[in-house]
């Protein structure tokens, strides 16, 4: 559980480092998900800090119906995530909808923020296995895919909920999505979680093939409440990193990132951060403090 001073310093802070879009919060049921219950909150004074440094930046908030969608707009939210699976078992315990009662409410949202000029984003989860129905193949997968792209979202978040996607199945779902929007559309993002230690390396196979806009988070925090095992997104560090060495990663302060997280942890009193990438920037802070030789690999 984080207070709304930290979400908001937490926002503010990696926008400033460079990251844009964020995900701000999710307008759900306060009683399944409560460390969420403060988004309006936190929506409310991040908009009015943003407006007055004058920062321009897309922060998205979860809307599961159209009673989080009106919650979200009384806040002041202009750009909302809507979001599904390709797994019924895993809806209904997710959000209370089969798939085709989750893409009917989805499509009254779409409708009503189109009239607010919103921007939409649009998730789909367990794309590659499931923790109730097991494993879902590209047949599965892919019609749930397009129905979403079809739903009209500026862009389609494909959500490896459970970390069990691998390279192979990354590029089975991910060749025909980007044959049909092309290499680099921003349309198309991925989003992987490392249970299995997996989530870099499908990044990298999913850069390969064209893809270029990832979610991830800070120290690898995450998760789901509704997939048990679970582990946390691919650990904001750990990419970054990756991508800077190849020489890609733009208008990110690697540096400040990295100290962020820090304080962040620092805030959470004891929680252990799962980045490698931030875990040897800790080490190597340290060596920098006896020895006054700086470690370059942790440089911007």
């Amino acid at each position: 559980m984080l207070s709304v001073d930290d979400k908001v310093w937490l926002i503010e802070s990696l926008i400033e480092a460079g990251l844009n879009p964020i995900e701000g919060g999710a307008f759900v049921r306060p009683d399944r998900i409560p460390q969420m219950a403060e988004s309006d909150q936190v929506a409310a004074r991040l908009s009015k800090i943003l407006a007055e440094k004058k920062i321009s930046a897309d922060v998205y908030y979860l809307v599961p119906n159209l009673k989080g969608f009106h919650r979200a707009l009384a806040s002041g939210v202009r750009s909302i995530a809507l979001f599904s699976a390709t797994s019924n078992t895993f809806n209904r315990n997710n959000i209370g909808m089969t798939i085709d009662e989750s893409f009917a409410e989805m499509e009254k949202v779409v409708q009503a923020a189109r009239k607010e000029g919103m921007k939409i984003r649009g998730y789909v989860s367990t794309v590659w296995g499931c923790p109730f129905e097991g494993r879902i193949t590209p047949s599965q997968s892919l019609p749930v895919l397009e129905r979403m792209l079809n739903l009209g979202v500026d862009q389609l978040s494909i959500g490896d909920t459970i970390g069990v996607a691998s390279p192979v199945g990354v590029e089975a779902i991910l060749k025909p999505l980007i044959a049909q929007y092309g290499e680099g559309s921003p349309k198309l993002a991925v989003h992987f979680h490392d249970t299995r230690g997996s989530a870099l390396v499908n990044a990298l196979r999913a850069y390969e093939l064209g893809i270029r806009v990832f979610d991830s988070s800070a120290g690898g925090l995450g998760g789901c409440p509704f997939a048990p095992g679970a582990a946390g997104n691919l650990a904001t560090e750990d990419l970054a990193y990756m991508f800077k060495e190849m020489g890609v990663l733009k208008g990110v302060d690697y540096t400040r990132l990295c100290e962020i997280s820090i304080e962040l942890f620092r805030r959470m009193k004891g929680r252990p951060f799962q980045s490698k990438a931030l875990q040897a920037f800790v080490a190597n802070r340290e060596r920098e403090k006896q020895t006054g030789i700086p470690v370059v690999w942790d440089r911007t």
